[in-house]
């Protein structure tokens, strides 16, 4: 059995997840933003099995490599990472949001987070192969205006969150290419559309699936061999938006993401 961290555990598609694979004799390592809800979470995933938790603001970097140094340190033994955290588009009409660092909310949030954990979490999970990576990314993606990345010109929150889950999907494909022959795996998938889920009713927008619905693809890229660089229509292998796999794109995105990370 594996040993799994899922961010964004306390509410939706991850609260589910986190339970199917407990309950599945894994053990869970939950991520949530608010201590006490993250508390609640694991006494209540502790009746089912093995939990702890781990309590962190994505939209504040340190904080993401902070929490990185301590499961890495709390559970050397992790194979499994589900970056399943997100800020949705948000209310219609609602203005342009920023970090805690400054930048731009969805990107920091869906993008610059999970790449910051990532990256602390690599050494552990190469010493743990196989492992596997799994980015919950969405089918709405956008590619990235490379110079205006933070979107401060005709700003929308459900623009903002279609570029962040682009980058993700071309970054995952990037990532996938550096870690070959590690026997650390990555992939992203779309779950479902518009699950049931507080992101998604915040954008005024009428759920068309359950949490149930999307939980079957990131449990199967959680535990099953799927390969490698791939992106899944739930448990269905697709096609991400086809810029995510232009080199040149690839290639200015890492430049970006090193510019922001380092700003």
């Amino acid at each position: 059995m594996s040993t799994i961290l899922i961010t964004g555990a306390t509410s939706g598609l991850g609260r589910y997840v986190a339970f199917e694979l407990v309950r599945s004799g894994h053990v869970v390592l939950a991520h949530g933003r608010d201590r006490a809800r993250t508390e609640r979470l694991v006494a209540e995933l502790r009746t089912e099995g093995e939990a702890e938790g781990f309590v962190a603001d994505l939209a504040r970097l340190a904080e993401v490599r902070e929490l990185g140094a301590r499961v890495a340190e709390a559970r050397p033994g992790l194979d499994v990472l589900i970056n399943n955290a997100g800020v949705g588009g948000g209310t219609p009409g609602s203005g342009r949001e920023l970090s805690a660092d400054g930048h731009e909310l969805r990107l920091a949030v869906n993008y610059l987070a999970p790449v910051v954990l990532t990256r602390s979490l690599l050494p552990v999970l190469r010493a743990n192969a196989p492992a596997r990576i799994v980015n919950v990314g969405s089918a709405g993606q956008e590619p990235l205006d490379f110079t205006d990345p933070e979107l401060t010109r005709g700003y929308t929150g459900m623009s903002a969150y279609c570029r962040s889950k682009f980058a993700l999907a071309a970054h995952t494909f990037t990532l996938a290419g550096e870690l070959a022959d590690s026997g650390v795996s990555v992939n992203v998938l779309h779950p479902a559309t518009f699950m049931d889920t507080a992101m998604v009713r915040e954008s005024a927008v009428t759920p068309w699936h359950s949490v149930a619905d999307g939980a079957p693809g990131v449990l199967a890229l959680a535990t099953e061999e799927t390969g490698s660089g791939g992106y899944f229509d739930g448990t269905r292998r697709a096609r991400a938006h086809e810029e995510t796999y232009d080199p040149d794109v690839r290639k200015r995105l890492a430049a970006v993401t090193e510019q922001l990370l380092t700003a």
